[in-house]
């Protein structure tokens, strides 16, 4: 689940916990309603951001608190403990407390507590958010991993769009606590059902465009910026006032396009990120791959800016309806 802050991913996650009360609605687990289960009844495993883990026990304590709640025999408890803590290789710590250790080893210790008591469905409120950059890419990948071997179904929220796409079978994009649009990371990405998913998702470049009668199917004539003809591809007929929604890395520099100049360059290792303002001064983003170019363009070089009809993404004005095919 991803959106921005306060548009209800973590309440809508507190309510597949138990720990909110529901108004409408049902939450089913194969197919059966668990509204009104008690939460310690629900088999959930829940990782929390701030990894709400007990700095007065040990970490093999921490680990096994959840299965004496669960009242799991004692005598079957060391072994899944021992279990838990090697999956996720911190079984060299097993008798340290908390506060001796990092940000990273604590997460580690909160997701053996989650994983320990095998839960059906396992609930993760943006548990790398505390987390340095590099270790939070780290972590994900180990996340990925241990979901994908132990196959238990993962809620996860994130208002951090890499992580998303990095991480998830599917996502559900949110906003003011509506699913805006549900899909697989490379749909959400690449077809956006409307305006708010696609500037949320990565980085956008809008741009406004007239459509015209089409006189052959498949192509609708477009205006884009009252200049660049193009003929669209959309999924009906349309005629009026849209806009175009393109991404820096579908946009190129050419001899033909939108004309305007580079007022920033920002060199980042794999692409060059242009800021380039239109002849009209709206500004837009460009990404130039240095595999494809050693050349640093510089500011103030005035350029034409193009990119393919069938790699964007076109939004009527009016309602924002999704118009691309």
């Amino acid at each position: 689940m991803l959106g921005p802050s306060g548009c209800g991913k973590t309440t809508l996650l507190r309510m597949i916990a138990g720990f909110n009360t529901i108004d409408d609605g049902s939450i089913l687990f194969d197919e059966n309603e668990i509204n009104h289960i008690e939460a310690y009844k629900r088999g959930i495993g829940m990782v929390f951001q701030n990894y709400a883990i007990f700095p007065h026990m040990t970490v093999y304590e921490n680990v096994a608190y959840g299965l004496k709640a669960h009242k799991v025999p004692a005598e079957e408890i060391p072994g899944k403990v021992d279990a838990a803590l090697e999956l996720m290789q911190i079984s060299q710590l097993r008798d340290r407390r908390p506060s001796e250790m990092s940000g990273g080893q604590q997460q580690r210790i909160a997701l053996a507590r989650a994983i320990v008591i095998e839960p059906d469905v396992l609930l993760m409120d943006e548990p790398l958010s505390n987390l340095d950059a590099k270790l939070r890419i780290t972590m994900r990948w180990e996340i990925k991993k241990l979901q994908r071997r132990l196959g238990i179904t993962t809620i996860y929220v994130t208002h951090d769009q890499e992580e998303a796409l990095s991480i998830s079978d599917r996502i559900a994009v949110m906003k003011d606590g509506h699913i805006m649009q549900v899909g697989e990371p490379k749909d959400i990405y690449l077809k956006p059902q409307n305006p708010f998913v696609s500037g949320f998702i990565g980085t956008s470049n809008f741009l406004s465009c007239v459509c015209s009668e089409s006189e052959e199917p498949g192509k609708t004539p477009a205006l884009v910026e009252g200049k660049y003809r193009l003929d669209l591809p959309l999924c009906k007929k349309f005629v009026g006032e849209a806009q175009v929604s393109v991404r820096p890395e579908q946009c190129m520099f050419d001899h033909e396009g939108l004309h305007g100049t580079i007022t920033l360059a920002t060199f980042l290792g794999d692409f060059i990120s242009y800021e380039v303002t239109l002849d009209d001064g709206k500004v837009i983003e460009v990404n130039e791959y240095t595999k494809e170019t050693q050349i640093i363009r510089p500011v103030g070089e005035t350029v034409f800016v193009r990119f393919a009809p069938h790699l964007v993404s076109v939004y009527a004005k009016k309602d924002g309806e999704a118009l691309s095919r």
